[in-house]
């Protein structure tokens, strides 16, 4: 039986829901703009907000200004528009203050990984600083690697591209055949890492990928980290 020696994993709607914590998060900011006095509905203010997210991108960072730009000033006469913009942004950070936790398994999992000496790390997707906080918020630092995270805007190269994975390998100095890549992306945590030689995890919690199929075939597919651990037992020699 093949045996693994590393496990990646993706951060967004693997380890935690993104999904529902950006709609919860968008949402509070939303009202908390509206109670400080800008004169739209939720609904409508809502919408507006995410056409914003999706014409600048996620990863943009005055997503609740450029919404404000595009507000008619007759929505906040009278009231400071800094006022609410600053509402919306002191919601939103009170949102991952409280909202940002792992999925209920995460942890124990993870625990379980790290005891017995399995190398856990990170490859994700997105801005270095968002993406290293959300670890940080999560609270997961103590079962990773700390160099064995790897954040496509730190190391420039895209998830898309196997290079990203193969780096990773050989950082760690360990071969692509004794690793993994947990995620839920199809296009960037299955069809690249896979190229690459790696053994691919396919995560279907839910999320906007979990009805998305990639170019090629998932090694596993789980619902959940138990079932992780349960097929590396199985097929992987797993001891813990």
């Amino acid at each position: 039986m093949k045996k693994l020696k590393a496990i990646f994993f993706d951060i967004d709607d693997t380890l935690y829901s993104t999904s529902e914590f950006a709609r919860q998060a968008r949402l509070n900011c939303i009202q908390a703009m509206v109670r400080a006095g800008l004169r739209m509905s939720v609904d409508e203010c809502y919408k507006e907000y995410l056409e914003t997210i999706e014409e600048f991108g996620s990863n943009f960072g005055n997503h609740i200004d450029k919404m404000m730009l595009r507000v008619s000033a007759e929505r906040y006469d009278g009231v400071n528009p800094a006022i609410i913009i600053a509402a919306g942004v002191v919601a939103y950070h009170k949102t991952k203050a409280r909202g940002l936790v792992p999925y209920e398994d995460v942890v124990d999992v993870l625990e379980i990984l790290a005891k017995s000496g399995m190398l856990i790390g990170i490859i994700t997707d997105g801005l270095q600083i968002k993406q290293a906080e959300k670890l940080v918020r999560l609270d997961l630092l103590k079962y990773i690697n700390p160099g064995a995270i790897f954040i496509t805007d730190q190391i420039g190269i895209g998830k898309t591209n196997p290079k990203l994975f193969q780096r990773a390998c050989v950082t760690l100095k360990i071969s692509p055949d004794k690793c993994a890549q947990v995620g839920d992306n199809p296009f960037k945590d299955i069809d690249p890492p896979k190229a690459a030689g790696m053994v691919t995890f396919l995560s279907r919690r839910g999320g906007k990928y979990f009805t998305v199929e990639g170019r090629t075939t998932p090694d596993h597919v789980i619902n959940n980290l138990w079932e992780l651990l349960e097929i590396l037992r199985s097929t992987y020699s797993f001891d813990m």
